[in-house]
């Protein structure tokens, strides 16, 4: 990669939070990088952001739930930037309820955005990482993959992010693309934080508790999901693939 020829990179659900601070390092590590979110406006403020760093980005509106709205995006993205060779599928939602408490509706929209969007998104841009040979994918999961009370949902579609990265990385790694997952622990986020008032905890208490309950003693910040990518979407990266890597402040099975 040089200063005239940067990779691109499309980072999914980036106006905020995990997303926007995926899409701002990877800026800084000199991508050009496509913010994708739902509303194209709301991409304005990590677009500036980057670009006030020096960097390079553009704003790109898509449900990635919708294969035509992918498709444009990826194609003003090529337009513009260029293909995308680096492809962070971040965008989620929840829907959280028990199980019998939940209608279709709610799992059907988790589904939609997490699973369905990376699917998307991956298909529309895979061809770019094949004619480039090479190519990096980083999808999100969450330690909720392993189960968690009120998200059977959620907890479903994160754990099919793995079957779903582990498959991508036999499928394309003949090309030069590799496929990779990060599980993060508790991050402070606006949905943790929606999340603590769905549970009727006030949000400092909420950080406080999980806290407690971590190795490290703290919980964890977007950036710090930030960091794990810039590294899976190295150079140096190139021999990790399949992975899952959990980045919560202790162990997982």
């Amino acid at each position: 990669m040089t200063e005239s020829t940067p990779r691109v990179a499309v980072v999914s659900g980036a106006a905020r939070g995990i997303g926007a601070a995926i899409a701002t390092r990877l800026a800084a590590d000199g991508l050009a990088v496509g913010v994708l979110d739902l509303d194209e406006s709301a991409c304005a403020t990590t677009v500036d952001a980057i670009k006030a760093a020096g960097g390079t980005a553009v704003a790109l509106g898509a449900d990635v739930s919708d294969e035509a709205s992918v498709e444009a995006a990826i194609n003003k993205l090529a337009e513009e930037l260029g293909g995308p060779t680096v492809v962070i599928n971040n965008a989620g939602i929840t829907r959280d309820n028990l199980l019998f408490k939940m209608p279709v509706s709610d799992w059907d929209a988790v589904m939609a955005v997490h699973l369905r969007g990376a699917f998307l998104l991956t298909r529309a841009a895979q061809k770019y990482m094949v004619d480039a040979k090479w190519g990096r994918i980083v999808n999100l999961s969450s330690v909720s993959a392993q189960g968690n009370r009120g998200q059977v949902n959620y907890s479903a579609a994160k754990a099919g992010m793995q079957g779903f990265t582990k498959t991508l990385a036999f499928e394309l790694g003949k090309f030069g693309v590799t496929a990779n997952a990060i599980a993060p622990g508790f991050i402070v986020t606006e949905m943790t934080k929606a999340t603590a008032e769905r549970v009727g905890v006030e949000f400092d208490d909420f950080i406080k508790m999980n806290a407690s309950a971590t190795p490290v003693a703290r919980v964890g910040y977007p950036e710090d999901i930030a960091h794990t990518a810039s590294y899976l979407v190295s150079e140096g990266s190139g021999f990790v693939s399949g992975q899952v890597i959990y980045v919560a402040g202790g162990p997982r099975d």
